[in-house]
């Protein structure tokens, strides 16, 4: 999944003609560690992932897609895509197959205790997200407002700031999150 990752995201880079440079400066991201990430030299964090989605003009969960082979109607649990951010104590399941023409996803989210992710904006602006806590309490922060959601809890909200995800413990925190496009 890294290297077709890394690839994706070279391409993606050269069909917009753009050198390293600019692709740098539009994500706030060293021209070392791009060149890195797109040779597959290292892996992205969720905070990187998420500018470059943002200077892409996708979600996480259509890049990801996008370097799926055949996407499927049905897919087992044992077959969903997880990415693990070692770093930040965050994982991603991309739990709803995964097509890049679809408005819709599920996505399940693990926060580790401790666990404090924040991002600059979101990939798409106006991006609706629903957040169903499965269990553990969870932070969020966007724009201006913070909730704390709990088990049973679902919040809901469209995007077009910052925001923050945040395990305040003890215990990690499981979510459910149902992305729409605008």
């Amino acid at each position: 999944m890294d290297a077709r990752l890394a690839g994706r995201l070279a391409e993606l880079r050269v069909e917009r003609g753009w050198p390293l440079e600019e692709l740098a400066r539009r994500t706030e991201i060293s021209r070392s560690t791009l060149s890195r990430l797109e040779r597959a030299e290292i892996s992205p964090t969720a905070a990187l992932l998420n500018k470059l989605c943002a200077a892409y003009g996708r979600t996480m969960s259509q890049l990801l897609a996008e370097v799926e082979s055949e996407p499927p109607q049905l897919v087992r649990a044992d077959r969903q895509e997880v990415w693990r951010d070692e770093t930040s104590g965050f994982t991603r399941r991309s739990v709803s197959p995964p097509h890049p023409g679809l408005r819709g996803e599920v996505v399940e989210g693990v926060l580790e205790p401790g666990a404090d992710i924040s991002y600059d904006g979101p990939a798409v602006p106006g991006l609706e997200q629903h957040i169903w806590v499965l269990a553990g309490v969870l932070e969020i922060t966007a724009g201006d407002h913070v909730h704390e959601v709990r088990a049973g809890d679902c919040l809901r909200f469209r995007l077009w700031g910052r925001s923050r995800f945040r395990c305040p413990g003890p215990e990690p925190v499981r979510y459910a999150l149902l992305i729409v496009l605008p």
